[in-house]
């Protein structure tokens, strides 16, 4: 994302002249935002600014399916007689994503340093990435769940969006953040205004000691992951929500006729079988091993193997805590942690 120096330009937005800018938009371009299906607020194309789920607090799935499905074909494969033919599958079509939070926004930035920025870059994240323009929404409060300052981030956190509002009275403040952003927005003749969102303070339910600060490897062999995986199921939903999971698996389905398509889909290291290897050996078999990789990738083994120093692979969103059935909760085993000898 290209930002110019200098301080940011923000502008006032009514609902309505907001409602009337989308429904423009998604009459010219692809335009997702959270949408009600089932009641349940997803991330969904939509024909205008009234299907959108209005004062949705968060959606079930982040931000990330926009860049990296839940599942992608990759190629077509066509076998005739002894020739092959590889007909690759890369997503082009540009799209305008509404309403993301700065949580998903900012996990979005961490899939950069693996999909982007570890070569080789990967060329389905990258084309869906520069075909894409988030409009962000700050958020009016945390949620009971959510921990995103504990974790380097903040509800009002404009760094991650291409155009980022915020509500107020009379409707949006606009930000145009960076140039895919004041390309989006400069047909707006709107009224400059003085809000700054920083002079907002947000209360938070669930301040925690940086995560960053415990030592990790230490805490390997302790008897912690056994004590806390006794209540997980291994049903992987905590990674199909999180904005910053990123494992996937990889298979070829026929379509007849000599055609296959190769897919990739979500994965989980939560899973029994994720890394099984030939002769049925399972890398972790037990549900702490699973877990304590889970918490490890998180907070020591993506930002050492990408180069992010240290900033954690988690956003605080605090999906996985609302999600899990058993009240597997991130925050109560980080500050668990926290008091390990």
């Amino acid at each position: 994302m290209s930002r110019s120096p200098g301080s940011p330009t923000r502008k006032l937005i009514t609902q309505a002249g907001l409602n009337s800018w989308l429904d423009e938009l998604a009459a010219t371009r692809t335009l997702v935002a959270p949408r009600l299906a089932a009641g349940v607020p997803l991330y969904l194309r939509v024909a205008g600014s009234n299907e959108i789920a209005w004062g949705f607090s968060r959606s079930l799935l982040s931000v990330k399916q926009a860049f990296f499905p839940p599942t992608e074909r990759l190629m077509v494969i066509r076998k005739t007689g002894p020739e092959l033919q590889l007909e690759e599958t890369l997503p082009e079509e540009p799209q305008i994503v509404f309403g993301v939070r700065p949580c998903e926004a900012r996990g979005a930035k961490l899939l950069d340093a693996l999909f982007l920025d570890t070569p080789p870059a990967d060329p389905y994240y990258a084309s869906r990435r520069e075909n894409t323009v988030l409009i962000g929404l700050a958020c009016r409060e945390m949620g009971p769940t959510c921990f995103c300052s504990s974790v380097g981030g903040a509800p009002n956190n404009a760094s991650d969006v291409d155009v980022m509002l915020y509500e107020v009275n009379d409707g949006y403040v606009l930000e145009a953040v960076t140039d895919k952003g004041r390309s989006l927005t400069d047909g707006l003749e709107l009224e400059q205004c003085d809000y700054d969102p920083h002079e907002y303070r947000y209360a938070s339910q669930n301040e925690l000691a940086d995560p960053m600060a415990i030592q990790w490897p230490e805490l390997f062999d302790n008897d912690y992951w056994q004590k806390i995986s006794e209540r997980c199921l291994g049903c992987r939903a905590c990674a199909y929500v999180c904005p910053t999971c990123r494992c996937f698996a990889i298979r070829d389905e026929s379509l007849g006729t000599g055609e296959f398509e190769r897919l990739r889909c979500w994965d989980s290291c939560a899973g029994e079988n994720y890394r099984r290897v030939a002769g049925g050996h399972k890398a972790r078999p037990e549900k702490g091993d699973r877990l304590r990789n889970r918490m490890l990738c998180k907070f020591n083994y993506y930002a050492v193997q990408t180069g992010l120093g240290n900033v954690p692979a988690c956003t605080g969103c605090g999906r996985c805590i609302d999600v899990c059935p058993v009240g597997v909760d991130i925050t109560e085993v980080l500050g668990d942690l926290v008091r390990q000898p």
